[in-house]
């Protein structure tokens, strides 16, 4: 049975600029800005005082589904304006020491397992790196950069034609944290 309406409002606090324009919502806060096109959805994206309403007139399974989808990103979005985001990943070796290096908008990883050509992560869109002996941390505004930074990072060091039950050597993500450390 489909619903007549699917709605969700974002509270948008004081603090925090939202704008929005047809379908393209812009929120600006004390660390920065971000802006996020929603043009493809199928959904009505209204602002209703300062608060942002999303909703869906008899909306089908992804439509419902993609009201929330939405609504979580808008309030990324305010998070991470606000607060930022911060990964922290360690750098684990038992075998070969792993000697980790920015170098320009990439992350040069060298000697993983012993291997001669060093590996290469781009850093995506403002994310800031940060090279600790053991650790190597990760913060931004945009929580899709920083994730995804993060996770490229990690899978960069999978262990391929190894015993990995031997072989745990890699860079692997031990915390999470919305706020910058």
């Amino acid at each position: 049975m489909r619903l007549p309406e699917v709605s969700r409002t974002v509270e948008v606090p004081d603090d925090i600029t939202l704008s929005l324009t047809g379908k393209v919502v812009s929120v600006k806060g004390a660390k920065g800005s971000l802006t996020r096109d929603f043009s493809f959805a199928t959904i009505d994206i209204a602002s209703e005082g300062k608060n942002v309403r999303i909703s869906a007139k008899w909306p089908r399974k992804k439509e419902a589904a993609l009201v929330g989808t939405i609504y979580s990103h808008i309030n990324n979005m305010i998070v991470g304006v606000t607060k930022g985001y911060s990964y922290k990943l360690k750098i684990v070796f038992s075998h070969f020491p792993i000697s980790v290096k920015m170098q320009g908008k990439s992350l040069v990883i060298e000697n993983f397992t012993g291997e001669r050509r060093p590996r290469s992560v781009e850093i995506l869109g403002g994310v800031k790196v940060q090279i600790e002996p053991d650790d190597i941390i990760i913060e931004g505004i945009n929580l899709e950069d920083v994730s995804q930074t993060a996770a490229n990072i990690e899978q960069s060091t999978k262990v391929r034609k190894k015993d990995p039950r031997v072989f745990l050597d890699g860079i692997y993500v031990y915390e999470r944290n919305e706020g910058m450390a």
